[in-house]
C-alpha cells in the first residue's frame, strides 16, 4: 500500500510539473526571444537618433564615435545615402537577431545580435525551472511517504489488533489516528473486544458459578445414594430415594437458573412460597453430613411464614451456608426464622471461629476466602439471592452469623363460602 500512494502520488505530480512547467518554458522563451527584439530595435532607433544628431551638426559619422552607442557584442550597419555604409563592431556570424530603424532622408540603421545570447538567457531560466521541479519532485516524495506511513500504519496497528481479537486477546488497544474512517474502525474493534471479554468473562463465571453450585447438590444426593446403599430397610430406601428425587428436581433448578443468569442475569422468576419447607428440606438434606462429623444441624424461631423468592435459588443460598458451616465452622449449626418489618430472615449461625476480622463484608467478593478455599460460593449465594430482590448479609463475624433477607408476604385468609339462600 506504502509503494502505491507514493507512486500515485509521484504520478500526479509529475503530469502537474510536466503540464505547467513545459508551459512555463515555452512563455519564458517567447518572453525572452521578444524582449531581444525590443532592446534591439531600441538600440537601432537610438542609432538613428544619434547620427542624425552628429549630420545636423555636420559631424562625421564614423565608427568610433558611434561606438559608445552600441552595445558588445553587437554589430549595427548605417546607411546614409550618397555615403558608403559605416559599421560598427564586429559582423555575427551564425543565427542572429536583427532590429532595424529608419530615420529621414533615406537613412536606415540595421543592428544584429547573436542568437546565442537569447539561448544561454532560456537555458538559465529552464534550468531554474528545473530546480524547481526537482525541489517539488523531492517534496512530493517525502509528503507521500509521510502520508503513506500515516495511513498504512494504522491499517497495520488495526491488523494486527484484528489478530488480537482472533487469537483470543479482547483487551481494547483505546488508540486512535485522527484519520476518521480508520477511527470509525478502531471504534468498531475496541467495542468487539469489549464484548467478546464481557462474553468471556461470563463464559468463565459460568462455569466457576456451576462447578461450585452443582458440586453442593450433587455431595447430599451422593450421601442419599449412600445412605440407601447400606440399608435393608424398604421403607428407609423408600424415604432416602424420595428426598434424592427431591434433590435432582433442585439440581435441575439450579442447572436452569445458571443458565437464565448467563443469558441475563437480571431475570428473576420469584414468587410466593412457604418458607418452612425450603428449611425443613436443607436440614433434612444436611443431616447425615453433620451426623457424619459428629455435629448437629438445628433449626428454630417463628413458623408458617411466606417469602417471595425463588425456592430453588433459596434453597441453594441456604446450602451454600450450611455446607460452609459444615466446612469451615465448628459445634451446632442453627437455622433460625424470624420476621423484621415486612422481611422475613433466615439466619444461619455455628460455634466455629467465624469470620476473620480484616474479611468483614469482603467475604461475599469473588475470589476472597478465610479458608483456602475458591471463594465463589457466597459471591454467587449473594447473586442468587439478588436475582429475586432480596439479600444476603454478615451480621455478626464471631461467631458467624448470616442473614438472608426475603420480602415477606402475609399468610392468605381462609376463604369464606358464601351462604346458600334458599
Amino acid at each position: 500500500m506504502r509503494r502505491r500512494l507514493i507512486n500515485s502520488t509521484l504520478a500526479v505530480v509529475l503530469v502537474v510539473i510536466a503540464v505547467f512547467g513545459v508551459s512555463l518554458v515555452i512563455v519564458e522563451t517567447r518572453t525572452i526571444t521578444s524582449s531581444a527584439h525590443d532592446r534591439i530595435e531600441a538600440e537601432a532607433v537610438g542609432l538613428v537618433g544619434a547620427v542624425e544628431s552628429r549630420l545636423l551638426d555636420k559631424q562625421p559619422v564614423d565608427a568610433g564615435a558611434l561606438a559608445e552607442q552600441l552595445d558588445p557584442g553587437r554589430y549595427a550597419r548605417i546607411q546614409i545615402p550618397g555615403q558608403p555604409p559605416v559599421e560598427v563592431g564586429d559582423p555575427v556570424s551564425g543565427g542572429v537577431i536583427r532590429g532595424s530603424a529608419r530615420g529621414e532622408h533615406g537613412l536606415s540603421v540595421v543592428v544584429e545580435e547573436s542568437r546565442s545570447t537569447v539561448t544561454r538567457e532560456v537555458g538559465r531560466t529552464m534550468a531554474v525551472v528545473g530546480a524547481v521541479a526537482l525541489l517539488a519532485v523531492v517534496a512530493a516524495v517525502l509528503l507521500a511517504v509521510r502520508q503513506a506511513n500515516r495511513l498504512a500504519s494504522p491499517l497495520t496497528d488495526l491488523a494486527e489488533t484484528a489478530e488480537r481479537l482472533g487469537s483470543g486477546d479482547p483487551r481494547p488497544r483505546h488508540k486512535r489516528y485522527g484519520v476518521p474512517e480508520l477511527d470509525r474502525v478502531a471504534d468498531v474493534l475496541d467495542a468487539s473486544a469489549e464484548r467478546i471479554g464481557r462474553m468471556l468473562t461470563a463464559e468463565r463465571r459460568l462455569a466457576a458459578d456451576a462447578s461450585h453450585q452443582l458440586r453442593t447438590p450433587l455431595t447430599a444426593l451422593s450421601m442419599r445414594l449412600e445412605e440407601i446403599t447400606v440399608t435393608e430397610d424398604l421403607a428407609t430406601v423408600r424415604e432416602e430415594a424420595t428426598i434424592a428425587l427431591t434433590q435432582v428436581e433442585r439440581l435441575t433448578d439450579v442447572v436452569e437458573r445458571l443458565l437464565t443468569n448467563s443469558r441475563d442475569p437480571r431475570t428473576g422468576s420469584a414468587v410466593s412460597f412457604d418458607l418452612d419447607e425450603v428449611v425443613k428440606q436443607q436440614v433434612e438434606e444436611w443431616r447425615p453430613a453433620y451426623r457424619s462429623a459428629g455435629r448437629a444441624i438445628v433449626r428454630s424461631g417463628k413458623h408458617g411464614l411466606r417469602a417471595v423468592g425463588t425456592p430453588g435459588a433459596v434453597a441453594q443460598v441456604l446450602a451454600t451456608l450450611v455446607e460452609n458451616a459444615l466446612m469451615h465452622g465448628g459445634g451446632t449449626v442453627a437455622l433460625r426464622t424470624r420476621v423484621t418489618g415486612n422481611q422475613a430472615v433466615i439466619e444461619v449461625t455455628d460455634e466455629g471461629p467465624g469470620v476473620p476480622a480484616d474479611l468483614g463484608n469482603r467475604i461475599f467478593e469473588r475470589a476472597i476466602s478465610g479458608r483456602n478455599s475458591t471463594g465463589i460460593g457466597l459471591a454467587v449465594a449473594r447473586d442468587l439471592a439478588e436475582a429475586d430482590g432480596g439479600r444476603l448479609e454478615l451480621l455478626q463475624g464471631q461467631p458467624p452469623v448470616f442473614a438472608l433477607f426475603l420480602s415477606r408476604t402475609a399468610p392468605e385468609p381462609p376463604q369464606q363460602h358464601p351462604e346458600t339462600v334458599r
